[in-house]
């Protein structure tokens, strides 16, 4: 038996217990007077979220990689064609109880910001020059998750009963300002990640983009 287990195992793709959404996000850079820039997309009301920064990506559909998830999404909400995306590498990625979010960081080459003709799924683009970022650390804020169960939950079940010590969850959620827009959540982790690394490497966007 212990044998046949084993044979089971040696080959078994391990997976999360939990089902989990799964989504690809592309951070597009792009040169604007010989400076580097981040753009981000302002979410229509046409979709979830409307009115928040984010951006371009969606959910990897059944067959594609993550990469190519991102890439997709990203030629279908700012219309542009597959030569106009160059992936420059994947970055970390996000993973909690409901989505995993798998980031890639990617030049918008060939094509100035205003050539660029959004779907009706961006109520509009901007751009933030990479060396704001550099100079401004996001803000955390903190919000506490709490635990709530039906009125049926099974409490005599458990040492404790009602009195058991859940866990409480705390996020720390981070916030960007530039301009009177607000660069918040998801976004900003992931903008603040991306800018950590140029540190972390000593990148010099600068000298590179002159």
């Amino acid at each position: 038996m212990l044998n046949e287990i084993k044979g089971l195992l040696e080959n078994y793709d391990a997976k999360p217990l939990t089902y989990q959404k799964h989504f690809a996000v592309l951070i597009p850079l792009i040169k604007i007077k010989d400076e580097l820039h981040l753009l981000f997309e302002v979410r229509s009301k046409n979709i979830s979220q409307p009115g928040e920064t984010s951006f371009p990506g969606g959910k990897v559909e059944r067959g594609e990689t993550y990469e190519e998830a991102a890439v997709r999404e990203t030629m279908e909400e700012l219309s542009l064609s597959r030569d106009s995306i160059r992936i420059l590498g994947e970055m970390d990625y996000i993973v909690n109880e409901r989505v995993i979010i798998r980031s890639f960081v990617g030049e918008l080459k060939n094509i100035s910001l205003e050539e660029i003709q959004f779907n009706e799924e961006v109520e509009e683009v901007y751009t933030v020059p990479v060396s704001y970022f550099l100079t401004h650390d996001p803000i955390y804020y903190e919000a506490h998750v709490k635990l709530e169960h039906e009125e049926d939950f099974p409490f005599d079940r458990i040492p404790g009963g009602k009195k058991y010590n859940w866990k409480q969850e705390k996020h720390a959620v981070p916030f960007y300002t530039f301009n009177n827009r607000t660069i918040w959540g998801f976004t900003a982790n992931f903008t603040n990640r991306f800018i950590q690394l140029i540190k972390e490497h000593k990148i010099k966007i600068f000298s590179e983009n002159k």
